[in-house]
C-alpha cells in the first residue's frame, strides 16, 4: 500500500490510495531481564510489608510454626502451636468478647480477605465496570483493608481518581452476587475512599419477642428493637417527630406498640401522655384504657384531638417564651406523644374537605413547632407518596419498613438513600421474616441502619392495659 521513497524520510512518504491516512508506530523499546527481574523483587518484597503491616497476628501465627520447623523439626514446631492453641482455647473459654475482639475476628478477616475478597477483587471490578482500560493499561481500584465482626465483612477501598460513591452504589448487586453475600451497602469513609458492608448472615431473620418493660421511668431513647449488628435499636421520640412508612402487613404496629411499651414507666409516674389517633379502628383500640381518655376513631373526633393538642403547644409556648428553649417533662408539662396510625385515612382519603384542610393543617403546625415544647409525632402510612403525605418532610426522622416500589425508599428515606443500601422493596412479604424488619434514616447521619422491631402481641397489650385499669 505505501512506497517508501529514497532515504526512508517520513515527509517524502506517500500513499498509492489517496484515501488512506498515514499511521505512524513509535519504536519498540527492549527492556533488559535485570530491570525486569527488579521491578518484580520490589513488587514483591512491598507486598510483603504490606501483608506484614495490616495482619500481623494472622502472619505471625503462620510464620513462627514454619520457622521452628524449618530450623528444628515438626516436634519443636509443634510445642509452641499446643501451647498457644491451649492459651487461645482458655482465653476464648474465660473472655470470649475481648478474645473475638483481638484474635477471632482479625483472623476470620485475614482468611476472608484471603480466599474470598483478594482472590476474586479483579474479576469482579472488572465484570462490574469499576476497573478501567486506558492506553492498553488496566486501572483497578485497590483494596486497602478487611474488617470481620460478629455479621458483616467491611472493605475499605480506594476508589480511582474520577470515581464517584454513585458509580459504586449503582452496582451494589453486582458486587453482592460477585462475593456471595445478600447484600452490599456503600459508605463514604473519606474523600477518594469507600466502605462496603457485605453482610455473612442475617441476625434479624427472626422474630423479636417483646422486650420487658424499663425499669425506670424516662424520655431518653427507648429500645424497641435490635440492629443489624446485634445492639440494640433505640429510637429517640422525645424531641423530634417519627415517620413510620410500610405496606400492609409490613410491622407498623411493632413500632408503635413498642415505643408505647417502652415510655409505660415514664406514663405511669405522669412525665408522658400517649394520645392516640385510629382512624381504622384496628390497630391503637386494644389499648384504649392506657391513653386516658385521649383516644379519637371518627374523623371529626380526631380533627377535635389534634387541635387540642395545637392548643396546648401553644399554651407552653407562650409559657416558655423567653425562660427556657427546651423541654424537660414534669407532672405540669409532661411529654405528648401524639400517635397517628393511618395517617393518610385522615390527610389524604378523607372525604370532607375541610375536615382534610383542618387535620393537615393541624399536623403541620405540630411537627414544625411541637418538639421544643415537649410535644410529639409518631404518625405511620401505607403510601409514602407527595400527594398522599405532603408533610412528611417535616418528620426528622424516618423508618422505612417493606414497600411496594424501590422508588419509594427514597420518598420515605431521602434521595440516594437506596444506593446506599436501603432495599426496603426487598424485605420478605412472609410476616416471620420481614414483619418489622426496616431502615432508619436518623437526623444526624444520611447513611440508613437496618433495623427490626419486637413484636407486641394482642396478650402483651391487655396486660399492659389491665395494669393501667
Amino acid at each position: 500500500m505505501f512506497k517508501r521513497m529514497p532515504g526512508d524520510e517520513p515527509h517524502r512518504i506517500v500513499s498509492t490510495t489517496p484515501d488512506t491516512a498515514v499511521v505512524f508506530k513509535p519504536a519498540v523499546v527492549q527492556t533488559p531481564a535485570i530491570i525486569t527481574l527488579v521491578i518484580f523483587i520490589a513488587r514483591f518484597v512491598a507486598g510483603l510489608f504490606r501483608l506484614a503491616w495490616r495482619h500481623p497476628i494472622a502472619l505471625v501465627a503462620v510464620a513462627v510454626p514454619a520457622g521452628l520447623c524449618l530450623m528444628y523439626g515438626w516436634r519443636v514446631a509443634l510445642l509452641p502451636v499446643v501451647s498457644a492453641l491451649a492459651a487461645m482455647g482458655a482465653w476464648a473459654v474465660l473472655d470470649r468478647p475481648t478474645f473475638l475482639r483481638w484474635v477471632g475476628w482479625r483472623l476470620l478477616a485475614f482468611a476472608r480477605w484471603f480466599w474470598i475478597y483478594r482472590r476474586h477483587w479483579q474479576p469482579v471490578m472488572t465484570v462490574a465496570g469499576l476497573a478501567r482500560h486506558i492506553r492498553g493499561r488496566e486501572y483497578v481500584p485497590r483494596l486497602v483493608k478487611v474488617t470481620s465482626d460478629s455479621w458483616a465483612d467491611r472493605l475499605t477501598v480506594r476508589m480511582l481518581d474520577g470515581q464517584a460513591a454513585k458509580d459504586w452504589s449503582d452496582r451494589i448487586e453486582n458486587l453482592s452476587h460477585g462475593f456471595g453475600s445478600e447484600s452490599c451497602r456503600v459508605a463514604v469513609a473519606k474523600a477518594g475512599r469507600l466502605v462496603l458492608t457485605f453482610p455473612r448472615h442475617d441476625p434479624l431473620a427472626a422474630p423479636i419477642a417483646a422486650l420487658p418493660l424499663p425499669d425506670t421511668p424516662t424520655v431518653r431513647p427507648v429500645e424497641i428493637g435490635r440492629q443489624e449488628d446485634g445492639s440494640p435499636w433505640l429510637l429517640r421520640l422525645h424531641g423530634t417527630h417519627v415517620l413510620v412508612a410500610g405496606a400492609t402487613g409490613a410491622g407498623k404496629g411493632s413500632i408503635i406498640w413498642s415505643a408505647i411499651r417502652g415510655l409505660m414507666p415514664a406514663m405511669r409516674a405522669g412525665l408522658v401522655e400517649i394520645w392516640a389517633l385510629d382512624p381504622k379502628l384496628m390497630e391503637l383500640s386494644y389499648g384504649k384504657a392506657l391513653f386516658g381518655g385521649r383516644y379519637a376513631a371518627d374523623p371529626a373526633d380526631c380533627a377535635d384531638l389534634l387541635d387540642e393538642a395545637v392548643s396546648v403547644m401553644h399554651k407552653r409556648a407562650a409559657r416558655f417564651a423567653g425562660v427556657q428553649r427546651s423541654h424537660t417533662p414534669t407532672l405540669d408539662d409532661p411529654f405528648v406523644l401524639v400517635v397517628v396510625d393511618e395517617v393518610a385515612f385522615l390527610t389524604a382519603y378523607q372525604s370532607d374537605r375541610q375536615l382534610r384542610q383542618r387535620i393537615s393543617a393541624s399536623l403541620a403546625t405540630l411537627t414544625t413547632q411541637g418538639r421544643a415544647v415537649g410535644v410529639g409525632v409518631l404518625a405511620a402510612l401505607q403510601d409514602p407518596r407527595k400527594e398522599v403525605m405532603n408533610i412528611r418532610n417535616l418528620f426528622p426522622d424516618k423508618i422505612a419498613l417493606r414497600l411496594d416500589e424501590s422508588e419509594q425508599v427514597d420518598m420515605v428515606l431521602g434521595d440516594g438513600a437506596r444506593d446506599r443500601g436501603a432495599l426496603a422493596d426487598l424485605i420478605s412479604p412472609r410476616p416471620e421474616r420481614g414483619a418489622g424488619v426496616g431502615y432508619v434514616r436518623l437526623e444526624t447521619s444520611p447513611d440508613p441502619i437496618r433495623v427490626r422491631a419486637a413484636y407486641v402481641s394482642d396478650d402483651d397489650i391487655r396486660a399492659m392495659a389491665g395494669e393501667v385499669r
